[in-house]
């Protein structure tokens, strides 16, 4: 499915030890607690964009209008799919409002041969589903919380993984996996 002139598929996450991908209230302050984006440059240095779901880019949204605790991350160009553009454009963003392959294909052009970084947990199984995953990031950070956002959404079928990388930073570890196609 990729080849190098095209970059890879990533889904990248950031779990809880106990498989969160964001805590009650869509809660996300806990992973800033446990990494920066200097925490794993090279990941950032291999994207060249970001699909980013609604809901995840508007967590983010909120969390940046909240204070100086959200690290900026430079990923490229960003992609918002939605059913629902917001009224009011945002100047660093692309607002996406068609199927996920197109918006896959829009996105990964965009990249410049680098990663897409797929963000967002109903995003990522939609990707999964279509089997446009190349592989799957991990960032397990050293908390429990007990509830919120699960990592896979229910409903997402069986995807096998062959894992081919574990690397620690401080607490946190980062688990890399390809998608078995």
């Amino acid at each position: 499915m990729t080849d190098a002139s095209t970059g890879k598929v990533v889904v990248n996450r950031v779990m809880s030890l106990d498989g969160f991908i964001a805590g009650p209230g869509d809660a996300m302050d806990w992973v800033f607690e446990h990494m920066t984006s200097a925490t794993f440059p090279e990941v950032m240095a291999a994207t060249g964009a970001m699909l980013i779901g609604r809901r995840t880019y508007e967590v983010g949204k909120r969390m940046a209008a909240e204070g100086p605790a959200t690290p900026d991350y430079e990923g490229g160009a960003q992609f918002v799919l939605t059913h629902r553009p917001p009224d009011e454009p945002d100047p660093n963003v692309t607002f996406l409002s068609c199927g996920v392959e197109e918006a896959v294909a829009t996105a990964r052009a965009a990249a410049g041969g680098k990663s897409l970084e797929i963000l967002g947990g109903d995003l990522a199984a939609q990707c999964l589903r279509h089997g446009l995953v190349d592989e799957i990031l991990v960032y397990v950070l050293p908390v429990l919380l007990g509830d919120g956002i699960r990592f896979a959404p229910p409903g997402l079928d069986r995807v096998d993984l062959e894992p081919y990388s574990t690397v620690h930073s401080g607490g946190v570890t980062m688990l890399r996996f390809r998608v078995r196609k």
